[in-house]
């Protein structure tokens, strides 16, 4: 599995140098957020805002109100908690063309609760016109910018920085899920980083003979609801959820209401964080401790089946995508 540096950078910079309409606007974050390098190329579409987040939401909707499409780029966590009424008010409201580009997602960073979005997902799919798109690999965060771009409206994008894995040969689809295994045991539903621990767990669970559809989400609202109650129909025992995120709120929630709606009565498990917040530590480490990893999905497929697999830790270490992907993860502020 090829391991990409930086692949936000390079996607950004080429999908904004020729459409001048598009702005690049920071708060204060720019090398964090990967796009220095284009505020050194081409400052004429370039906006530092500082650290005013809701001053420059209100901005935002109104240089889109102007025909201008603005990319606004800070940590995921200041992009709803602070400028939250301006969001509604400014962007939301109207409908603006504004794309909220939000990284360090969930438990991406070691910086703790104020750096930490663990709750952006539930607050801003309850915000009507918003869509959410969420990348899990290299291939999405490449492709994501122009699926943001053609959407009507605001758009917020759980965006992955740093060291990124390469899982998919295949360009982001707006509201698509894909499949990237199938089996009519359970559904295993992920998102985001979860989805690599859930690849190394369904590949140790396959081998142990279960039969497991592993769906992976990267547009969080809409959702492809249609594919979702299909496999989960046709699943012995249920779904897993995966996320990094609340269980409140997020992917499970979204599953379970789908569920729900349309009278599909199988069994969910919801892994992520637990109505809990999480503190500062590597990514690795938060993981297992708040059960997202692939060792907390092979315990809940075996609890859902009611079949011990007798996988441990060390099974799964063994069908790692990357082994040294943890190690070479910047996950500095």
């Amino acid at each position: 599995m090829e391991l990409v540096s930086k692949p936000y950078a390079r996607a950004f910079t080429e999908f904004a140098k020729a459409r001048p309409e598009v702005l690049c606007v920071t708060a204060d974050l720019t090398s964090s957020c990967e796009v220095d390098g284009f505020r050194d190329n081409y400052p004429d579409q370039y906006y530092s805002m500082g650290m005013a987040e809701q001053n420059m939401m209100s901005v935002c909707g109104g240089l889109a109100m102007e025909g201008y499409r603005p990319f606004i780029h800070t940590f995921a966590v200041f992009l709803y908690r602070r400028p939250f009424d301006q969001l509604v008010c400014s962007v939301a409201y109207s409908n603006r063309k504004v794309r909220l580009m939000g990284f360090l997602p969930g438990i991406t960073t070691p910086g703790g609760i104020t750096h930490q979005a663990i709750e952006d997902i539930a607050v801003l799919r309850s915000v009507p016109n918003m869509t959410i798109l969420e990348t899990g690999d290299a291939t999405e965060v490449e492709s994501v910018l122009e699926v943001a771009d053609a959407v009507e409206g605001p758009v917020y994008v759980r965006v992955l920085r740093g060291q990124v894995p390469r899982l998919f040969s295949e360009p982001f689809r707006f509201n698509r899920l894909r499949e990237l295994s199938k089996g009519d045991d359970l559904v295993v539903l992920s998102a985001g980083i979860t989805t690599e621990e859930a690849m190394r767990a369904t590949a140790a669970l396959k081998k142990a003979g279960m039969g497991i559809t592993h769906l992976h989400a990267s547009t969080l609202k809409p959702f492809d609801s249609e594919t979702l109650l299909d496999a989960v129909s046709n699943a012995r025992h249920g779904i897993i959820t995966l996320e990094n995120h609340t269980i409140i709120g997020g992917l499970g929630s979204i599953a379970a209401e789908l569920m729900a709606e349309h009278g599909t009565g199988k069994k969910l498990i919801r892994l992520g964080l637990k109505d809990t917040f999480a503190h500062g530590a590597s990514r690795p480490y938060l993981m297992k401790k708040y059960g997202l990893d692939a060792l907390a999905l092979v315990k809940a497929a075996e609890t859902l089946t009611g079949k011990e697999t007798g996988l441990s830790e060390e099974d799964l270490l063994a069908v790692r995508l990357d082994e040294v992907h943890s190690e070479n993860k910047a996950e500095a502020l």
